[in-house]
């Protein structure tokens, strides 16, 4: 029989989804020296209603909130970092070293969700050997042995499309499971394999159209 301390915390997605804002915004008390925190000024600094943040928390910390004082963060931070599974450091490997790539690779706030890319791969033989952020840019041939090496499960892409496919099955070859993909193309990946396509001019475009209906619907009640 499974002990019940032992088996993982089940959530729902929409409360996934919603964890890293409560994480992110927690973080930034924690800077500003806060120790104890309501679901009120949860809620309203976060515009969520208050019900849906006491019940979100709830599903992941046994702290009920001290009367007039709310949760205690630290204890929360650390509640949620292991239903996200931050309480671990994961090193990545990114391949696609040009202004993208390097841009990823020297964001700092990776370390925040416990993310460490290891290092850049790249076919340049003007890219590599650089360093960026003190991570180098490798070959892409010693992408696999370093993979096996360090038992590394994420990888990110940031190359061409013509070239993403590619880079993809030397990624799973290698051993990666989860794929964060930024080319703007779909991948073909086999099952078990979790892969996120990032498409940042779809994104843009989206975040345009919603700016150009907002701007209608003011017109229209002009």
């Amino acid at each position: 029989m499974t002990d019940p301390q032992t088996e993982p915390i089940k959530i729902i997605k929409t409360v996934l989804s919603r964890l890293p804002l409560y994480y992110n915004f927690l973080l930034e008390k924690r800077k500003e020296n806060y120790k104890y925190i309501s679901s009120t000024v949860i809620a309203k600094s976060l515009k969520l209603n208050n019900i849906q943040v006491r019940k979100d928390l709830a599903c992941v910390s046994s702290q009920s909130g001290k009367p007039r004082m709310g949760f205690e963060i630290e204890v929360l931070i650390n509640d949620i970092e292991e239903v996200l599974g931050f309480n671990n450091l994961d090193e990545v490997v990114l391949v696609g070293a040009g202004r993208l790539g390097r841009t990823l690779l020297s964001y700092q706030g990776f370390i925040d969700y416990k993310l460490n890319i290891v290092a850049g791969f790249d076919t340049s033989f003007e890219l590599v050997g650089m360093q960026v952020n003190n991570k180098p840019i490798l070959h892409i041939d010693k992408l696999v042995s370093i993979v096996e090496r360090l038992n590394i499960k994420i990888g990110i892409i940031t190359v061409p499309k013509e070239s993403a496919q590619e880079v993809c099955d030397i990624m799973v070859k290698s051993g990666i499971k989860v794929i964060w993909n930024f080319a703007p193309v779909h991948l073909e990946v086999p099952d078990g394999i979790i892969i996120k396509h990032e498409n940042l001019a779809v994104s843009l475009a989206l975040l345009t159209q919603k700016l150009y209906d907002k701007e209608n619907k003011i017109i229209e009640n002009q």
